[in-house]
């Protein structure tokens, strides 16, 4: 787009055609990465504006799961795998145990510290390839809030509390009934280790987002929106919704 020109920007005019789109282009980066490559290494967001992306690869008839190594990027501390609300619940529903990948490795929020060194670890094994990813209503990428966010972290792993917004966005997700009930602690995958594969697809739908993806694509780049820093990725590709991208604010 002409606004955007140092940018990969998609803007579609459903959630719907906006997901099939990010899916479809996930899909064609994933197959020429195997056509170099023995096996390759993802790391997937769990939120509901993954849901359509998910749906797109489960559907995808091109692509070799058996190749492919799946980590996800943050997960509530006190949540069982099991719990449907937990971001393991989330992705083995929709994708995890829906394709035949190679190895799957879930975050643990009932053994926070072990989880992060076994994570910690991993994630320094090999390269991470493809990343897909959303926006937060506070412009969180995993779960980086405003508060926590270090472009510059030692850690490729962390403890983190959750800012109110987050939590709430849950809320406004139909995640929880009430922000009462949403965790106030996570593990999450830190900016640099996200910033540091490959290829970013960040998929982001609805009106909630709005001022979160105008900042992202218009702001200063700083930690007071997390999601800013993907404009210095050169392998970085957005995806918005009308909702989401607004674009009265740019006539």
């Amino acid at each position: 787009m002409k606004e955007f020109e140092n940018l990969d920007v998609h803007v579609y005019p459903s959630r719907e055609e906006m997901g099939q789109a990010a899916g479809a282009d996930v899909e064609k980066q994933i197959v020429a990465l195997l056509e170099k490559k023995e096996s390759i290494r993802m790391v997937f967001a769990a939120a509901p504006s993954q849901n359509e992306v998910l749906a797109s690869l489960v559907r995808s008839t091109k692509i070799d799961w058996q190749r492919i190594t799946a980590f996800h990027m943050d997960e509530y501390i006190g949540l069982d795998s099991a719990d449907s609300r937990s971001f393991a619940g989330f992705l083995n529903e929709r994708i995890f145990q829906q394709v035949p990948f190679r190895e799957v490795h879930l975050l643990d929020g009932n053994n926070p510290e072990e989880t992060i060194a076994r994570y910690s670890k991993l994630l320094n094994e090999a390269p991470i390839d493809i990343v897909c990813l959303g926006i937060g209503e506070n412009g969180h990428i995993a779960f980086n809030d405003p508060p926590v966010a270090d472009f510059n972290d030692l850690k490729l792993v962390k403890r983190v509390t959750l800012d109110w917004a987050c939590r709430n966005q849950q809320v406004n997700d139909g995640c929880f009934p009430t922000l009462e009930e949403v965790p106030t602690e996570a593990i999450t995958l830190t900016i640099p280790a996200l910033m540091r594969a490959d290829y970013l697809f960040c998929v982001v739908p609805g009106k909630t987002k709005r001022q979160a993806v105008y900042d992202t694509l218009n702001g200063l780049i700083t930690e007071e929106c997390p999601a800013s820093v993907l404009r210095t990725h050169t392998h970085c590709k957005f995806y918005f919704d009308e909702d989401s991208f607004g674009r009265e604010q740019y006539n």
